[in-house]
């Protein structure tokens, strides 16, 4: 099994299992063997659940205990410490605060993953909260980029990228709240679908102001990534790839389309060489395959857009820093959080309430300034990164900004507030700002492997639908799939331990 494994897909695995050319356990120990040789390099799971998962899998469908008989029945899977709680685990968010925190029910969006038959066998790496577009939590330490290890995975979901990327499983949970999902899709190759808003798993709590979050998956082939989509929002009466399934219209034709080229750097400052070559190359690849490109430059105001993101986002910092002892039970504590954490949720609470309304409107008309752009267009084609993945470390806050993040907490001055999320969010969003605005519209986005630099380094492009239309999104991709595959690239680490 450990040589076949990584020539199929979840979808290919679970046939495997329901044909019995292979065992849910056989996978599971592959999956294991996997990770125990290639976590030590990539540092991405950062809780192991082995033991269960063992029991699951020899359980063979009996018991309490036993796998669900899912369309994905067998097959060994992650989930993101973030959001997610899985009962019994920990789920420490990426912070020290909640370290020690463990979860004593399964979210909605566990409860179907489990109702899939997929094996969760331990959880992947994220930044503290997922406030960060790189995963290097101080509890844990860096996570690396299997293409390249002195490279990021991105965030939030890089500790799930990574562990796809690196071969242990096919796909793994990962959610989205400011391109969590197609961030870390285009530094590991990978495929990375954001539902749309509306697609969203029901949760309780109910989500924070604005609804910027939703669940979903990185990938190694869009059918799975479509049947995910099924299996956590759809109608759990469907067949899988019956029709009106997302598996089904990831299989059907894609039409010609009507796509709007887009090449303003959002809320970067500019788009790096690399990446206008990726969108040029995606450009005519589309138009190759019968599409309709027309260059469009937005009509946005790209500052004040930006201003409503970060006021909605120092908000659900506050929640989970500040508001902490309503999840954990514990009282929050400086030296538990990144400095950089602890200083956005004070900025939340400062400032976040006072202009979480005005956030809130600008939020209203960037959404409809979209809904109007998307009645002439199919879709959307833009960057998903500024630039290739960055190096461990570059992002990180200087010493000289964290004293300025330390200072707006003891001193909480509105003006210094304000240059400090400023300057902060420059440097984040000069090489992650492409994928925010999907989250305020909350439009259908996607990151597509199509293109890789001369260092290696893969260089993903984004797509957007219309707010609902995941389909046409998706047949699109499968489009791609098969114009360009990228099932079979596997990057230097993965060959080296194959």
């Amino acid at each position: 099994m450990q040589s076949d494994y990584l020539s199929y897909d979840a979808i290919g695995l679970a046939e495997l299992v329901k044909s019995r050319e292979a065992s849910a356990r056989e996978l599971l120990d592959t999956a294991i063997a996997r990770a125990e040789a290639v976590n030590p390099a990539i540092n991405a799971l950062v809780l192991k659940d082995y033991d269960a998962a063992r029991r699951r899998a020899a359980r063979n469908g009996d018991g309490a205990d036993a796998l669900a008989p899912g369309p994905l029945a067998g097959v060994p899977f992650l989930v993101k410490d973030l959001g997610a709680p899985v009962a019994g685990l920990p789920m420490t968010l990426g912070s020290r605060h909640y370290r020690h925190f463990v979860p004593t029910a399964d979210a909605p969006v566990v409860t179907r993953i489990r109702d899939a038959g997929l094996n969760i066998f331990g959880k992947t790496s994220t930044p503290e909260l997922g406030q960060m577009p790189y995963t290097e939590p101080e509890l844990f330490g860096p996570c690396r980029n299997p293409w390249n290890l002195d490279h990021t995975p991105g965030g939030s979901s890089g500790g799930a990228a990574a562990s796809v990327a690196a071969g242990i499983v096919p796909l793994a949970h990962a959610s989205d709240g400011g391109g969590s999902i197609r961030i870390p899709a285009s530094c590991c190759g990978l495929f990375g679908l954001k539902p749309s808003r509306s697609r969203q798993t029901p949760g309780n709590p109910p989500p924070p102001p604005g609804a910027l979050g939703v669940d979903l998956a990185v990938s190694r082939s869009v059918r799975d990534s479509a049947l995910m989509l099924d299996l956590l929002t759809g109608d759990p009466g469907l067949a899988p790839g019956s029709p009106g399934t997302f598996l089904a219209a990831a299989a059907e034709p894609c039409k010609p389309l009507t796509i709007a080229f887009v090449t303003d750097p959002m809320f970067a400052g500019s788009l790096s060489a690399d990446v206008r070559a990726a969108l040029d190359d995606a450009a005519a690849l589309a138009e190759s395959l019968g599409h309709r490109i027309e260059p469009v430059s937005l009509s946005i105001d790209f500052a004040q857009a930006r201003e409503a993101f970060l006021m909605l986002w120092s908000v659900v910092a506050e929640q989970y820093v500040l508001n902490a002892a309503d999840l954990s039970g514990h009282r929050p504590r400086r030296r538990e959080f990144e400095v950089a954490t602890w200083a956005l949720a004070h900025i939340g609470r400062k400032l976040g309430e006072r202009e979480l309304p005005a956030a809130l409107d600008t939020q209203r008309r960037i959404t409809t300034q979209f809904a109007d752009l998307m009645t002439r267009y199919d879709a959307l084609l833009c960057a998903t990164l500024a630039a290739a993945p960055v190096k461990i470390g570059e992002l990180r806050p200087t010493q000289a900004e964290r004293l300025q993040m330390h200072a707006v907490t003891a001193l909480p001055m509105e003006a210094l507030m304000r240059r400090l999320l400023t300057e902060a969010s420059n440097k984040a969003f000069a090489w992650a700002g492409c994928t925010e605005l999907f989250n305020l519209t909350g439009q259908p986005a996607m990151s597509v492997p199509l293109w890789w630099n001369a260092r290696g380094l893969p260089v993903g492009v984004q797509f957007a639908a219309r707010e609902g239309n995941d389909a046409l999104l998706l047949r699109l991709a499968s489009q791609l799939e098969a114009a360009r595959p990228w099932f079979g690239r596997r990057p230097p680490l993965l060959s080296a331990r194959a």
